[in-house]
């Protein structure tokens, strides 16, 4: 899923601050959400969420190569 897929839906269970990680480990900044891929999340599916919770370690879709 992109990244601002995944953040609609963490706004659509009201919460609306998150955080987006680089998963290269690079550091690089997210700025246009749309070419970034959710590759990991913390908490875990399911889990109960408040504001900040939310951490998604993200890819640019290029280099997503599936899970």
């Amino acid at each position: 899923m992109d990244l601002l897929a995944a953040q609609d839906i963490i706004q659509a269970a009201g919460v609306f601050y998150s955080t987006s990680v680089d998963a290269s480990g690079q550091g690089r900044a997210q700025v246009w959400d749309r070419n970034w891929v959710v590759v990991d999340q913390t908490p875990s599916v399911g889990a109960s969420i408040g504001e900040g919770d939310p951490v998604l370690s993200v890819l640019k879709e290029d280099e997503f190569s599936g899970c």
